[in-house]
């Protein structure tokens, strides 16, 4: 099966991002995957090769929350930050996948800043 270029494009900026940031214990990367109808995120220590804490749109709480993609992405920002708190993490490092800057995932960002999240 053939890819598209646009996946194929999306993988390549993927690698070029990866090559400059790396997640720690201390700071961890905040990675974003985002699917048609879902987003999801994670917290990943890149050193030990294990993810710390992860949310997504598909969680309990989340999915029964009214509201379009966008506003649910805010609210899985405000989730991840919740559980980053919760295991003593302020600062992380900021993934967005090859996905442009805008939308859901700018909206992500926001919710996690908003929760107190440092980037």
């Amino acid at each position: 099966m053939r890819t598209s270029a646009k996946t194929t494009r999306r993988q390549n900026i993927r690698y070029r991002i990866r090559r400059k940031i790396a997640g720690t214990a201390q700071k961890p990367r905040l990675s974003v995957f985002r699917s048609n109808k879902d987003i999801y995120v994670q917290l990943i220590d890149d050193d030990a090769a294990v993810t710390i804490a992860a949310a997504s749109s598909r969680d309990k709480d989340i999915a029964a929350q009214a509201g379009n993609k966008s506003e649910k992405g805010k609210l899985v920002g405000q989730a991840i930050a919740r559980k980053a708190k919760d295991l003593g993490i302020e600062n992380v490092v900021f993934d967005r996948s090859g996905y442009l800057y805008h939308g859901r995932v700018k909206s992500v960002a926001d919710g996690a800043r908003e929760g107190g999240l440092v980037f």
